[in-house]
């Protein structure tokens, strides 16, 4: 019994030593593995093959190659910084393969 408490005692003082336990499982930094877009500051879990890890990235810039929301929650592209939109032709086949993608444009501007 006494060694269970012991070790139930170094776990406590482990969780406590960690400064900001969040940056674990949520809230992580570009670069850092992840398994779904709601994990990451940015909000983008980013994937260059279906056989490479994901990690965190960047929102996508204006003209840069992006992919429209998704439900999987990893792309291949990441979806538009804010106040840009995805101008993407959606397709079925693109949508359950999560390869519609298209260009960063800024919402506020006119096309000609």
């Amino acid at each position: 019994m006494e060694k269970i408490l012991v070790l139930l005692l170094v776990a406590l003082a482990v969780v406590y030593a960690v400064p900001d336990p969040r940056g674990i499982i949520i809230n992580l930094e570009d670069g850092e593995l992840c398994l779904n877009s709601a994990q990451c500051k940015s909000k983008c879990c980013h994937r260059d093959t279906g056989l490479s890890l994901a990690r965190c990235a960047p929102k996508a810039s204006e003209n840069s190659e992006c992919s429209a929301k998704t439900l999987y929650g990893v792309y291949y592209k990441c979806p538009c910084e804010r106040g840009l939109t995805c101008e993407v032709e959606k397709t079925i086949v693109g949508s359950i393969t999560n390869t519609n993608f298209g260009v960063c444009l800024d919402a506020g501007r006119s096309r000609e």
